[in-house]
């Protein structure tokens, strides 16, 4: 069976961006799409764009809303829920050591471990015990990861990878970008991008 392609862009600050994790594989599978994992970082998009802080954070009444929707959206997939205590999480050494695990295919599983600890537990992915946690947890020798994680080519992969998100016309996460370059943005467009991704469009679109 053919094998169809579907980019996965993500920051792990983003809590839409964790619905989106836990449920992609499965939803992609069932389509025959393969996942590829980005993670990137959101912030210097937003610097762009004016913005010092997050959307929850800026606009107040925005942020109390998505708070709610995000509790209401993961008790409907089955999922726990805990906001963390700071919000944005600081995600660089998380997006780092996914750059890093990329290489040898398990950048899927530390992204949904880590959202799980981030968003399903309420624990910090910047503290770098919650990192060591995860990773070990996973079967991977952390110390090394973190380290490794931290070299200059990875520093130049997210540093390529974030220009590219910038470039491709990316504002938010997740975003989801099919092989014919259709972009989909939030977590409530998963199901559609799969299914674009797979060829099933409407009649007009195509």
């Amino acid at each position: 069976m053919h094998r169809h392609q579907l980019d996965f862009w993500y920051d792990f600050a983003s809590p839409y961006a964790y619905l989106a994790a836990m449920r992609i594989e499965a939803l992609a599978e069932t389509h025959a799409v393969d996942v590829r994992w980005r993670p990137f970082l959101l912030g210097p998009i937003f610097a762009a764009q004016g913005w010092t802080d997050s959307p929850f954070n800026l606009f107040p009444a925005k942020g109390r809303y998505h708070w709610r929707d995000l509790a209401r959206q993961s008790a409907k997939y089955g999922l726990p829920f805990k906001a963390p205590a700071n919000f944005p999480p600081n995600s660089l050494a998380a997006v780092r050591i996914g750059l890093h695990l990329r290489d040898n295919d398990q950048v899927g599983p530390f992204s949904r471990a880590l959202f799980a600890a981030t968003f399903g537990e309420g624990r910090t992915m910047s503290d770098a015990d919650v990192l060591a946690s995860v990773l070990t947890g996973l079967g991977i020798d952390a110390g090394r990861a973190i380290a490794e994680s931290q070299s200059p080519g990875v520093k130049a992969r997210l540093r390529a990878e974030t220009e590219e998100a910038r470039s491709r016309g990316l504002f938010g996460s997740p975003t989801f970008l099919t092989g014919d370059g259709e972009l989909f943005w939030g977590n409530d467009r998963l199901e559609e991008a799969i299914a674009w991704a797979a060829g099933e469009r409407p009649g007009d679109m195509r």
